[in-house]
């Protein structure tokens, strides 16, 4: 590797530091910000003033803001994101551990769905511009993008589950049980359901920056020359259209991750959305702190790896100033 691309990945590494402790502050700052008293909202109105000074000082609520946080920072950068607050107390990192990979599966199954249907989609229909099948699947992903994702699975469970009973309506099958296939047959409708709006939005994404690369001269000598369309489109035309898609599977996926909530209180599915609202609904702060930050690590890691591929779904990206 070069001085310079050892130079600009130094760059980015440092950039990549300052962004996760930027969003480490805001992660504590807005738990701990919001109104209310965490003691109270933990023990309810009507104990002693001495059991709610009690709780404050074993939380650490008695410490100074600066303090708390850099407690909360150390524990973080070794794993360890602290104990849920509320009954039945239990470490927040083993409860994340063990939503993260039910959010995760949901959203990777959901996001290969989606791009298994969009890019040949796209692709006909850039290539196809102006036909009636380019207008079909244009109407198509308009209308699927015009459905909101819990009626979309309320729809699915209602024909897929309660009419044709193919799918099972909730519980979850964990991998590491060693039973993939009842893993895949449980997480396929979620999964379905995460990916019907995104093939949609990756089908008309794709499809404009297709035919804008269509138009360059080089495709247009191909296409004169005879050569087969379908090399054009996958060899030529793909690859520096695909700049804007990749954009949108990193933010996809860190966007998923977190925020399935309905699709996953549809299906019963015991992941990170699922974690975060119960605790936010019984004020388990530190589990709220521990899971956001958790996601928006994730976000973060996952949307520079994607500023990294620049480099080679286009080489004169390596050379542009950082």
């Amino acid at each position: 590797m070069s001085p310079a691309a050892l130079r600009r990945l130094a760059l980015r590494a440092l950039e990549l530091v300052g962004v996760l402790l930027i969003a480490s502050i805001g992660v504590f700052s807005l738990v701990v910000l919001l109104p209310g008293d965490p003691a109270v909202d933990i023990l309810g109105a009507g104990r002693a003033p001495a059991e709610y000074a009690a709780l404050r000082t074993e939380l650490g609520l008695d410490q100074p803001l600066v303090t708390r946080y850099f407690d909360w920072l150390g524990g973080a950068l070794t794993g360890d994101l602290g104990r849920s607050v509320v009954p039945p107390q239990s470490d927040v990192t083993d409860r994340v551990l063990s939503a993260l990979p039910v959010s995760f599966e949901i959203a990777v199954l959901g996001l290969l769905i989606a791009l298994l249907i969009a890019v040949p989609l796209a692709m006909w229909s850039a290539y196809r511009e102006g036909s009636a099948a380019d207008r079909i699947i244009g109407a198509g992903t308009f209308g699927v993008l015009s459905v909101p994702s819990f009626l979309v699975g309320l729809l699915l469970i209602l024909l897929l589950v309660n009419s044709a009973g193919w799918f099972p309506r909730s519980e979850w099958v964990r991998i590491g049980d060693g039973d993939l296939l009842g893993n895949l047959h449980h997480a396929f409708l979620p999964a379905l359901t995460v990916a019907l709006a995104e093939l949609a939005l990756f089908t008309r994404v794709l499809r404009g920056d297709l035919i804008v690369t269509l138009r360059e001269d080089y495709i247009l000598a191909a296409r004169a020359k005879g050569m087969n369309p379908l090399r054009i489109l996958f060899t030529d035309a793909l690859r520096p259209s695909s700049f804007s898609l990749v954009t949108l599977l990193g933010l996809s996926l860190g966007r998923l991750i977190g925020s399935t909530v309905v699709v996953e209180y549809l299906f019963s599915l015991p992941g990170m959305g699922t974690l975060i609202v119960n605790a936010a609904g019984q004020g388990d702060y530190p589990m709220v702190q521990g899971a956001v930050l958790t996601i928006a690590v994730i976000y973060v890691v996952i949307n520079a790896g994607i500023d990294l591929s620049y480099g080679y779904l286009d080489p004169r990206t390596r050379r542009a100033h950082v």
